[in-house]
């Protein structure tokens, strides 16, 4: 569960770490759950720009390279800009991506609350899904260079999550939630 990787980042993050936070959703308890971890900073979205946190999290690592960083991301907000792994490839970036997989564009279904849609139909339901196609992060990072695993237990992310911080360069943790739905 999302409360699950919270509770797995504040037990591990490592001293010094960078958060780039675009968990949205799924990420609301990750904030919190580093309150009693090592000293680190904790980047957040500028208002809304959906896809910031690869880019961010990029940034940072060639801005800290002695520091590890740890990018939080939504998965629909993701696909926006999915290409920073391959940068952090390349240069060799020390970015831990964690891939919150809920199959949905949950913060879209939550903004279109927002501005008063109470009705929608079928099809403005479906527009949310990201299951069709399945998408399999793990995959994709691994075509663009970037050493991945899916996990989908607690204790098989936060296993994933110590290795990905013990090793130099990037990896991608493809973590399935349950979804909105």
């Amino acid at each position: 569960t999302a409360g699950a990787i919270a509770a797995a980042v504040g037990a591990c993050l490592p001293e010094g770490a960078i958060v780039a936070d675009e968990g949205n959703t799924s990420g609301i308890w990750s904030a919190l759950s580093t309150a009693g971890a090592p000293r680190h900073d904790w980047l957040t979205l500028t208002g809304g720009a959906i896809g910031i946190g690869m880019p961010l999290a990029t940034g940072a690592a060639v801005a800290c390279p002695d520091r590890r960083v740890l990018n939080l991301q939504a998965d629909g907000s993701a696909m926006y800009t999915l290409q920073a792994l391959w940068t952090q490839a390349r240069e060799g970036l020390n970015v831990t991506t964690v891939i919150f997989d809920n199959q949905s564009y949950a913060i879209l279904d939550m903004e279109l609350d927002r501005v008063g849609a109470a009705m929608r139909g079928p099809i403005a339901t479906s527009m949310f899904d990201l299951s069709r196609p399945p998408l399999d992060f793990a995959a994709l990072a691994d075509g663009m260079g970037v050493p991945a695993t899916r996990v989908t237990t607690a204790e098989e992310f936060t296993i994933a999550l110590e290795r990905s911080f013990a090793t130099p360069g990037p990896f991608l943790i493809d973590a399935l939630i349950p979804g909105p739905r």
